[in-house]
């Protein structure tokens, strides 16, 4: 049997690649090594933010903007609760990275906004607390995104609509010709006509097999969570906004506790390191080095330390994402995202099942094309 559409990876983007074409009614089969989801890559952790105000740069926002829209599908269709609305908060320097990113992009993109004082930060939300000099901007349809249902309704929708995953099962590698593409495994081998790839923090040890030069580096990030000392409902995450704090050196996040403890991690300040040799344990120094910042930010909330785990970013040199074809055209690189992308898994999605099915898509994808890197 020959299939529209092979995919390898089923992290959050092969996933939805997945449940969007068969949504079309492509014939796809896909491929994980392990049985997503779970906690040896990026698409965990109970929560992930999703924003508007995108301090990264503002064209981001049309995407993240569809990307509302089709989670928003995927909840009715599924019947399951994947996002939470709660606001978003980006507090820092008035002219540092995030606070003039952000500004630029609700300027740019006409987004529902208020500007804040370090004193009406407090007023508002009584759980933060910002430095006198920092100032802070408040988005209103920011939340948090549940990763772990978000890849389980892919996955169920997908093979609903009928696509095959095949969970536990390794690509070893794929060979393209003008027929279509032939991928490999341990199992066997499949045809296709065109195939994408989302293998994530496992795309580099990939490329190096396949001869592709892709620059990427993957990066070890924590996470934490915290039981609160102080008794009450301003922790609580249906009145506390999401949040980053622009630190010195790296920013810090912060999110209310919707049921596993008020969560916090630094963003971008891992070293490098790989799937195979990454050091999954987080360390007691790097617990208390959470937990001293989340004390100054939100204080009364690093209480009891519940749980703390490491993800992988798999960052480009710029921070911004791929989305191109490779292999003269037969496969698609779907966006190794710099720690940054689950948010735009619906979007993304959807673009590759356009451009795998109809080759384009109306959105604009060129800022993410492999030619900036030569």
């Amino acid at each position: 049997m020959k299939y529209d559409v092979a995919i390898v990876g089923l992290g959050a983007m092969g996933s939805a690649a997945a449940y969007s074409l068969a949504k079309r009614g492509a014939k796809v089969i896909a491929f994980d090594r392990l049985a997503p989801p779970h906690h040896m890559g990026s698409t965990h952790g109970h929560t992930r933010i999703i924003r508007e105000a995108y301090y990264e740069h503002p064209l981001y926002v049309p995407l993240v903007r569809r990307s509302y829209e089709l989670w928003a599908e995927l909840e009715r269709e599924c019947g399951e609760k994947l996002f939470m609305q709660t606001g978003g908060l980006w507090v820092g320097p008035e002219q540092g990275e995030l606070l003039k990113g952000a500004v630029e992009s609700v300027r740019t993109h006409n987004i529902a906004h208020d500007l804040l004082s370090a004193a009406q930060i407090t007023e508002r939300f009584p759980a933060y607390r910002a430095r006198p000099e920092w100032v802070g901007l408040l988005e209103h349809r920011a939340g948090m995104l549940a990763p772990e249902k978000c890849v389980h309704a892919f996955h169920v929708g997908a093979i609903q609509l009928g696509a095959q995953l095949k969970l536990g099962s390794e690509v070893v590698s794929w060979s393209v010709g003008s027929r279509g593409v032939s991928v490999s495994t341990h199992a066997g081998t499949y045809d296709a006509e065109r195939l994408i790839v989302a293998a994530g923090a496992w795309l580099p040890g990939l490329a190096k097999k396949m001869s592709l030069k892709i620059p990427l580096e993957i990066e070890r990030q924590m996470s934490h969570w915290f039981q609160p000392d102080v008794a009450g409902e301003k922790y609580r995450a249906t009145i506390t906004p999401v949040a980053l704090f622009e630190m010195p050196g790296d920013m810090f996040l912060t999110m209310g506790d919707e049921g596993h403890g008020v969560k916090c991690g630094k963003h971008h300040s891992g070293l490098p390191t790989s799937p195979e040799t990454v050091n999954r344990v987080v360390s007691d120094a790097e617990n208390a080095a959470a937990r001293s910042i989340l004390d100054e930010v939100m204080p009364g909330a690093a209480g009891k330390l519940l749980d703390a785990r490491v993800c992988l970013y798999t960052n480009t040199p710029d921070r911004h994402f791929i989305i191109d074809w490779i292999e003269h055209g037969r496969a698609l690189l779907l966006s190794p995202c710099s720690g940054h992308g689950f948010k735009f898994a619906t979007g993304i999605g959807e673009i590759a099942a356009q451009m795998t099915m109809e080759g384009k898509t109306a959105m604009d994808i060129s800022p993410f094309s492999l030619s900036r890197f030569k």
